[in-house]
């Protein structure tokens, strides 16, 4: 149970259950205060930053991928974009054709950062897994966001509510056919990238993950961005990953950033039911 009102509420971070008066927000993570800390732990161990694109056409020996996937409060990541582009440091951003993250506007200036945007597709769930109307539909969203900006790289959206996997569109489709290079679930290596994701509201939330993760579990799993810089700090970090980042979960705002803690603790029972669901199904 979840309760604000009242005299506690329950951290997904730290799978208890804790007095809400005695909430540090101080100390809070997926703030735009820490990401700045993250990224300049980043810059001081001098990791090459690359753009997903980048990696598909000729791979670092090291190198960094910021990947953002844009699902909802596109102004979020646009926010993100700001804070690396006064960096220096540049990334991939894959936006969702949906109001609450596709705007030109926002795709645009993503794009004029230094940035590269993708398509983060979602076909085989809008279409209740009727591949040829999402291969139509598809085809339609990625040249409307072409028209706006380049696009060469695309990623699945997880929609772990649907019981469609949307990768599944490429079973009998090549998505090169249009001119696209890759996709990061289906072309990274990650016998060699090592792969890190904030789903869940946590860096280590694979179990609340019904299909953001990799085929390889990275070798140093961290908690928290803290834990993160931490490593970083001391030398410890892959020098070869992809990090993976929900905008719209990373706020400033103690207001904000609690409601959207509650909705995620929310989204991480149900991802956990649906998980357990589909386990028995399967059994």
């Amino acid at each position: 149970m979840t309760r604000i009102s009242g005299d506690f509420y329950f951290s997904p971070f730290v799978d208890d259950y804790c007095f809400f008066d005695e909430v540090d927000f101080g100390m809070r993570d997926l703030t735009l205060r820490i990401y700045e800390d993250l990224l300049e732990a980043m810059q001081q161990q001098n990791l090459v930053f690359q753009r997903v694109s980048d990696h598909l056409r000729a791979p670092f020996a090291e190198g960094s991928m910021l990947r953002h996937d844009v699902d909802d409060r596109k102004l979020h990541a646009l926010a993100f974009a700001r804070i690396q582009h006064r960096r220096g440091i540049i990334g991939t951003y894959y936006f969702r054709m949906l109001p609450m993250s596709f705007s030109e506007d926002v795709v645009r200036e993503v794009h004029e950062l230094g940035h590269e945007v993708g398509y983060h597709y979602e076909e085989m769930d809008l279409c209740n897994g009727d591949e040829e109307r999402a291969w139509d539909l598809f085809r339609r969203n990625l040249e409307r966001l072409r028209k706006v900006v380049p696009v060469t790289s695309i990623c699945m959206h997880g929609s772990p509510r649907s019981k469609f996997d949307n990768k599944e569109l490429w079973v009998r489709r090549d998505y090169r056919d249009l001119g696209i290079l890759g996709e990061p679930y289906l072309d990274v290596d990650f016998q060699r990238v090592a792969y890190y994701t904030d789903t869940g509201g946590r860096w280590d939330g694979g179990r609340y993950s019904v299909r953001d993760h990799a085929p390889v579990m990275p070798a140093d799993p961290y908690s928290t961005t803290n834990d993160m810089i931490s490593a970083l700090r001391h030398g410890n970090f892959p020098r070869t990953a992809m990090l993976t980042f929900h905008p719209q979960r990373w706020t400033d705002s103690p207001a904000l950033w609690l409601r959207q803690r509650v909705a995620q603790t929310a989204k991480n029972y149900a991802k956990l039911g649906v998980i357990r669901w589909r386990s028995l199904s399967r059994a």
